[in-house]
C-alpha cells in the first residue's frame, strides 16, 4: 500500500478524499447523498487538542477535504465526534460506524435518520479508509 499517513492530518483527509473519488462502490452507494461532515477527534491521552477533519461529500464525490483549525468554525450538516481510540477502531473496521453512533461511542450532531437511510454509503466511506495505511498516535 505504500507509506502510512498519520490519522487526523491534512495529508490523511486529502488521501481519503482521493480514495473516495476513486471508489466506484462509494459513488454508487452515495449517488444521491448531499451533506458535509466534520469528523472530530476529541482530546484524550492520545490527542492534546481536538482535530476536525472537514469533508464536503456530494453525489458520490468528495469535493473538498481539509483540517479545520477551529472545530466550531465550520457549520457542516453533520458533526461526528469521538476519541482517537474509537476512530481507530472504526478505521480499522473493528467497530461498525453505525453501531458506534447508535451506542454513542461516536456522537452525532445532525439528522441521524438521513444517515440511517444511507448506511451503505457510510460503510463504503469506511472501506475507503482501508485503501491506504494509516498511522495512529501511540497511547
Amino acid at each position: 500500500m505504500g507509506n502510512s499517513v498519520v490519522f487526523g492530518s491534512n495529508a490523511w483527509v486529502e488521501r481519503l478524499c482521493d480514495e473516495i473519488n476513486r471508489s466506484e462502490s462509494y459513488q454508487r452507494a452515495a449517488k444521491s447523498w448531499e451533506g458535509d461532515f466534520c469528523f472530530i477527534v476529541e482530546p484524550d491521552s492520545q490527542v492534546a487538542e481536538p482535530i476536525c477533519m472537514y469533508m464536503d461529500l456530494y453525489h458520490g464525490q468528495c469535493r473538498r477535504a481539509f483540517i479545520v483549525d477551529d472545530v466550531n468554525a465550520p457549520e457542516p450538516e453533520f458533526k461526528v465526534s469521538g476519541s482517537m481510540h474509537v476512530w481507530q477502531a472504526v478505521v480499522q473496521k473493528r467497530l461498525d460506524p453505525i453501531k458506534a453512533l447508535l451506542t454513542r461511542k461516536l456522537k452525532l450532531t445532525g439528522n441521524l435518520g438521513k444517515i440511517m437511510r444511507n448506511v451503505k454509503a457510510a460503510n463504503e466511506l469506511v472501506n475507503c479508509t482501508t485503501k491506504f495505511d494509516t498511522e495512529f498516535p501511540a497511547g
